[in-house]
């Protein structure tokens, strides 16, 4: 073997460091972690992977924020928040050069700009951490939502495939928070009842709907001497991004021929073999909802007002085409690389093609899937709204599973204001909750 067919066999070698390794494999213990209720523990250990990993810093950062609005300091969130979703805006304008990387590792080297149910649900997560502070933005952030869910929809209406209507749908939530704050100045009913009217026409299920557009029709916030608790509650493990292998599709192996054809050197090859892919995984449900116990009495249990999980999935559904298509240009131009190589050093030894070969095969074989991800989102976000008389009250929350409530869960008092909103926010990963359960009046 020839000294320059060694240097060259090296070059492929070190390229085999390329992906090796998946955003979920280094933030495995982070999130044990958290799901331990070692918040602290956590928080330190993302804090970490976003100085050790920059190109992962958004996507560890919006776990981070989790972290923060649970620990007690919503405002410490709402700024993470912030940052991430002004980044996620910036990168979507792709940049040539780290696509032009990404082509021969994986598509980690990309700069992380979100997948599309993170970007809308940073504004929705910015409204919940808002309220749990001075609510002074939280109506803004609600209206960000289906504003940044339609922009979303026009963009992938021209450049993606799948039903992008039914993965885009509007989200309830935003027109909920819009209207339980308008609601509540006593002096905007026509404002509340038109958001809770889009609430009842986007998200039929939702049981409380109708009573709210009522009320609100009648413009009454609540009898005198009375203030409202509303409990929003972070339940079950929401989806995370795992790696799998599966043969591509028809529509991206469209995609990546049109892809491969704008490159003008390389074909589609007849057949295709299994591609690493991230795909989103959902944990099972541990428990149906929280219920509310005031002063001894059960009032009523969360009902879902976000399903996380389900506009993760829909959403991907959207997304995999593209996803898939550029792992097979990858291979398609990992493929070509070995080649031109072989072609340029004029290699005649058959123990020299054979080591190159398979050194292309094991550079292939590196490729890990893009599984960064929001990690620590809940599967549902769910609501209770209970009209209390004003003052000082007990209050339990109790994990509800087949309909029955658990007979343990946080208490606390809560202080309830005539005429006003008190906000309250718990996270049930499971049937033990992490972290503190947050209070705040507006």
């Amino acid at each position: 073997m020839s000294r320059r067919s060694v240097e060259w066999l090296v070059l492929f070698t070190l390229a085999l460091a390329a992906g090796c390794s998946t955003h979920a494999q280094r933030v495995r213990v982070a999130r044990e972690q958290f799901y331990a209720g070692n918040l602290a523990q956590a928080a330190e250990l993302f804090q970490e992977q976003i100085e050790r990993h920059p190109a992962d810093a958004d996507a560890n950062a919006l776990d981070l924020a989790v972290i923060q609005l649970l620990d007690g300091r919503p405002a410490d969130a709402e700024q993470t928040l912030r940052v991430v979703r002004d980044n996620f805006d910036h990168l979507e304008q792709s940049d040539a050069v780290e696509y032009g990387i990404s082509m021969v590792t994986d598509d980690q080297r990309l700069a992380y700009a979100g997948a599309n149910h993170e970007k809308i649900l940073t504004r929705v997560m910015l409204a919940l951490a808002n309220l749990m502070d001075d609510g002074g933005d939280a109506e803004a952030y609600s209206l960000q939502v289906n504003a940044k869910q339609q922009e979303l929809l026009q963009r992938a209406t021209g450049e993606q495939a799948g039903d992008v209507q039914l993965a885009f749908a509007p989200l309830a939530i935003g027109p909920y928070i819009h209207g339980m704050i308008r609601e509540a100045t006593f002096n905007n009913y026509d404002d509340a009842t038109r958001a809770y009217h889009q609430v009842v026409s986007w998200q039929p299920g939702f049981q409380a709907g109708k009573a709210d557009f009522e009320r609100a029709r009648t413009g009454t916030h609540s009898r005198p001497g009375h203030g409202v608790v509303y409990l929003f509650a972070l339940v079950n493990r929401g989806p995370v991004k795992e790696e799998v292998a599966e043969l591509p599709t028809t529509v991206a192996l469209l995609v990546a021929d049109r892809i491969l054809s704008a490159l003008g050197e390389y074909e589609l090859p007849p057949t295709i073999a299994p591609i690493k892919v991230p795909r989103v995984f959902v944990p099972p449900r541990s428990l149906d909802s929280v219920g509310l116990v005031v002063n001894g009495k059960f009032v009523g249990q969360t009902e879902t007002i976000c399903d996380v999980a389900d506009l993760a999935a829909r959403q991907e559904e959207v997304e995999l085409p593209n996803i898939m298509a550029r792992a097979v240009v990858r291979r398609v131009v990992k493929k070509a690389a070995v080649y031109a190589v072989k072609d340029h050093l004029e290699v005649q030894e058959p123990l020299v093609d054979l080591a190159m070969t398979a050194a292309g095969v094991v550079w292939e074989a590196t490729e890990a899937a893009d599984t960064r991800c929001w990690g620590l989102l809940p599967r549902e976000i769910q609501v209770l709204r209970a009209e209390l008389p004003a003052g000082s009250h007990d209050v339990a929350l109790l994990p509800v599973t087949a309909g029955r409530p658990l007979s343990s869960g946080p208490q606390l008092r809560v202080d309830v204001h005539d005429g006003r909103n008190t906000y309250l926010l718990a996270c049930f990963p499971n049937t033990q909750p992490i972290g503190q359960v947050l209070q705040r009046s507006h």
